[in-house]
């Protein structure tokens, strides 16, 4: 089954990092996020990629064109003929990776209708490039066939974004809490769709979360998958440390894969 990850976007509020290059690239523990993502699906036994392409895209291919000569040991003949013999010592070479030009400004429902002559089955996988889970992907894709609707979104319980205080009637501050977890589901991607989620989108301008997935909701097609674990997407240069801080500290949830 091929899952596709949207790679496009500019990143704008992780400027620090993606001023020169796509998000995707951004480096968790020295490796790009998207390879962490490919690592996760791959746990599973999901090796056949479609990777869309649209900010800086260009490195993204670089980065898989060099991908064996940067991550394997390898012998080099010098002279003519000019040959080189890969050491493998990793096991990323059974993907398969298409590298698909979807836009620079196109939306994300526009950049998968763009890669719909790739898809070759009746059902594929989609999640954004740059948010890291231990959702579990067997039981995705499970519970996915079991309800036999058009689509499925994973989803999370959010923590709320500020500290929560016990306040008295004199204004006392009782308690000073931390973060805590809302009671509320949001999207985390990791979505499986039929291929007839293609009606559903447009143009380049068409936005997945918005008409075709409202549509999906309100004709009874959607359904979400609950995900208690792990969901962490690095939108700001603040997500960007604390994931880099799991990985260095081995706290890493995410890593569901062996080395």
């Amino acid at each position: 089954m091929q899952v596709v990850i949207l790679a496009g976007g500019q990143g704008t509020r992780l400027r620090e990092e993606t001023e020169y290059r796509p998000k995707p690239l951004v480096e968790v523990g020295g490796r790009p996020i998207v390879w962490h993502i490919m690592k996760n699906y791959a746990k599973y036994g999901f090796l056949n990629f479609i990777i869309c392409l649209g900010y800086r895209g260009k490195l993204i291919k670089e980065y898989f064109l060099n991908y064996e000569a940067m991550n394997n040991d390898f012998t080099i003949r010098l002279g003519n003929p000019n040959q080189i013999s890969y050491l493998y010592n990793r096991i990323e070479q059974d993907f398969r990776v298409t590298l698909a030009e979807t836009g620079l400004d196109t939306m994300t429902g526009g950049r998968i209708k763009r890669i719909q002559k790739y898809i070759t089955e009746d059902l594929f996988m989609v999640t954004y490039g740059d948010g890291l889970s231990d959702v579990d992907i067997a039981n995705l894709l499970s519970f996915h066939k079991e309800h036999g609707k058009i689509a499925t979104v994973t989803t999370v319980r959010p923590f709320s974004r500020f500290g929560v205080m016990d306040i008295d009637k004199e204004a006392r501050v009782l308690k000073f809490g931390e973060k805590i977890q809302e009671d509320k589901w949001v999207s985390s991607g990791f979505f499986v769709f039929n291929r007839k989620i293609f009606d559903y989108l447009t143009d380049d301008d068409c936005v997945l979360e918005k008409e075709p997935l409202e549509r999906l909701a309100a004709e009874g097609q959607l359904m979400s998958y609950h995900h208690e674990g792990f969901f962490y997407a690095m939108d700001t240069y603040k997500e960007y440390q604390e994931l880099n801080n799991m990985w260095e500290q081995g706290n890493a949830p995410w890593k569901v894969w062996q080395d």
